[in-house]
This record gives structure tokens, sequence and C-alpha cells, in this order.
């Protein structure tokens, strides 16, 4: 089985053979959960496996996209003051981090957190991620270390940005009143007849022949619907979060086994872009909140120049708090990032710095940047009012 000449890459030539087997083995069609999976994790291939470089704040420095450690090292300098408070209630001296990127918060937290952590664990799949930890983090060495599964049981304060977007989703399209999940389809042929006839001299030819892809979509009949009904009989494309939960429930025993075995428990804070459930479905938002990411632009077509390009869907907020409540967690709080950032301590030490610092950090706060759209959830095994949320909580709105 041979995938046919996509582009000069090994690594994605690689990647594309194993989609098409993926999709063979499953009958010809992969539900876009499992594509997504393959897209950015698989071993040496996927996007976040792979070498090419994902952080940065422009394009010319061949990144895709900024995160807030990246823009400001006042993020990670004040999230640190929350996490050293859930250190002290938790009476732990231990950080976990999911998916760290390029190192930036690691280094943040570490820098201003001091010996008040003894060990800060990174739990990331990345090999050439984990190399570039590495050599950022080489300041904090005998503090770190790296994991690639978690242990039956954890205690201490964990953090993750950005983590629950690039969590697999399923897709849902409502047409003509009917539900169907989304999934991937090969199709060589699609891909031979946007190549036949390219010539070398054809450079607009040329571009979009190599934009093609044999991968297509498909949709089936199912069972499957999304949380809360959504009103309406028009066509609609959600996702819905499985892996996401399912996550937040695997993080919630893994607490409940440290405490039983130590006595000491655990909280965690998830920040990423996203909204409740009500907003999430609401009947307006038809399009769904499928986005990738490259070389600092945006666009919504996942099946084009896999492995080249972040793949995301906005959280459910809504999901991982009942996921986390059903498992046995107390939701500590739930606020914008903005006013999570300015409860935490964010602008005093602004006054006095420099104005390209105040700009970065502005953007963190920002109604149209960061400020609003990204939201912060704390999770725990005990219940108790994070300063990140003593003013602004809409915990309600959940």
């Amino acid at each position: 089985m041979n995938s046919p000449q996509l582009s000069n890459d090994p690594g994605q030539q690689a990647l594309y053979t194993l989609i098409q087997r993926s999709i063979a083995n499953a009958g010809g069609w992969l539900g876009f959960d499992r594509f997504m999976a393959l897209a950015l994790y698989a071993p040496g291939m996927g996007y976040y496996a792979n070498s090419l470089r994902k952080f940065g704040l422009t394009p010319e420095s061949g990144s895709d996209f900024a995160t807030a450690p990246e823009m400001s090292k006042h993020f990670g300098r004040t999230l640190a003051h929350q996490v050293a408070e859930a250190l002290q209630v938790t009476g732990t001296d231990e950080v976990w981090e999911f998916g760290a990127g390029s190192g930036a918060l690691a280094l943040q937290l570490l820098d201003n957190l001091g010996d008040r952590v003894k060990r800060y664990t990174i739990v990331d799949l990345s090999g050439s991620l984990r190399a570039r930890q590495q050599e950022t983090l080489k300041a904090h060495a005998h503090q770190v270390q790296w994991v690639d599964a978690l242990p039956e049981q954890l205690s201490g304060v964990v953090v993750g940005n950005e983590v629950l977007d690039a969590m697999p989703v399923q897709l849902l399209v409502r047409k003509s009143g009917v539900w169907h999940e989304r999934g991937v389809v090969w199709n060589a042929d699609a891909l031979s007849q946007s190549q036949a006839g390219v010539s070398p001299s054809d450079s607009e030819a040329s571009a979009n022949a190599a934009s093609a892809s044999p991968l297509q979509w498909e949709d089936r009949v199912t069972d499957l619907r999304p949380p809360m009904e959504v009103p309406g009989e028009h066509d609609y494309l959600t996702e819905i979060h499985s892996q996401a939960e399912a996550f937040v429930a695997t993080l919630a025993d893994r607490f409940k086994a440290g405490e039983v075995a130590t006595g000491k428990g655990g909280a965690a804070f998830l920040i990423d872009y996203g909204f409740p459930e009500s907003e999430y479905f609401h009947p307006q938002r038809s399009m769904g909140t499928l986005m990738c990411h490259q070389l600092h632009k945006s666009d919504t077509d996942p099946l084009v120049d896999v492995g080249r390009k972040d793949i995301t869907a906005h959280v459910n907020f809504t999901g991982v708090a009942l996921a986390a409540q059903d498992a046995g967690l107390n939701v500590l709080g739930y606020t914008s990032q903005a006013h999570f950032l300015i409860n935490c301590g964010l602008l005093p030490p602004l006054v006095d710095a420099p104005m390209d610092e105040k700009s970065m950090a502005q953007k963190l706060i920002t109604e149209h940047e960061m400020g609003e759209l990204f939201k912060v959830v704390a999770l725990g095994t005990t219940e108790w009012e994070p300063m990140g949320f003593a003013q602004g909580d809409r915990t309600y709105a959940l």
C-alpha cells in the first residue's frame, strides 16, 4: 500500500501512509478523533511528535503560534503566585505540567517558585519538544523530570496551558435534521486528478497540487449527540470532547489515590480557550470551533498538509467541570484569564516595567486578545477558594 507523492518530506510521507493504512484497517472510514490523534501524536511523524518548530512570536521564526508564556514572562510569574498558594494548601512540593511546549512556562514557574518546588514533572509525549525543554530548563535540571504517562497516584499541583484544546475530538454534524459523525476516508483518485497535467513551470498549478489531499470527509448516521439539545433544524457542525473529559476523570482518580497513600491532596489549574456549554452549543455556532494553525495563520481544513500544522478545538468547560465532579473532584473556580491573572497580581509589577513588556503583558488580559476568550478552571481534592477566583468567578455559568 503506497501513498501517492504528497511532498518531498519523508516524515510526512510516512504519516500519510500510516493514516492510509489506519483507514483501511478500520474498514475504509476513520472517526475524526482517531485521525486527529494520528495527525498530532503519531510517534516521530505527528505534528507534536516531529522536529518542526511550533512555538514562537512571528512566522519568520518558522513557528506556527504563540502561547501566553512565549508572549510574556509575566504570565508564568503571575501564575506562580497561584501555584505557591496551592502548594501550601495541599501540603505538597511537586508541580506537574502537561504539554510543556517550549518549556517557557516551566522556566517562569521555577524561576519564581524556587525551592518551594522539590520536583517539577513534565508529562509530554514529544521527544523533540522534550529536547528543547531540557535545554530551556538546564538551570533547574536538579528539579525537573520527564515522564510519558501518569503514575498510579499523584499529589501536588497540576498546570496545563493550552492542553485540553489539543486533545482529539469527535465531530458531529446535523444535516437535514439527522445527526451524523464526521470521519475521514482515503481517495487517491482526487490527488491523482489534481496533479494530472501539472508542469514544473506552472507555479500556480503546482501549488494547488501540493496542497491537494487524498483525505476526504465522509459522514455517517450516528446515535451520538451533543451533551445538550441544539435548537432548530438547520445544518450544524460541532465537537464532543470524550478524551478531554476522560483525561480529567483519570486525573481525579490519580489525585484520590495519592490522597489515600500520602494523606496529601492535589489541585489542577487548566487554562485554555473555550466556553461554557450554553455558549459552546449555541444555535448560531453552527460551523463548530475546529481550527488549524500554521505560520501564524488559521484555517479550517485539517485534511491538508497533515503533520505540519496544529489542529485544535475550543474547550467545553462545562463538560470538563462535570467530568471532574463525577470523578470526585471539587470545582474550585472558573473565570476568564483576565480576571484570573489580575486577581493573582499581574498588574503591580508592570508599573515600572519597560513599555514593550507592558504591551505584551496587556495582550494577556485585553478582551479582544486573550483576556476573555481564554478561561481558567481549577479543580481540587479539597474545597477552598484559590486567589485567582476572588473576583469575577463564573462557576455559576457552568
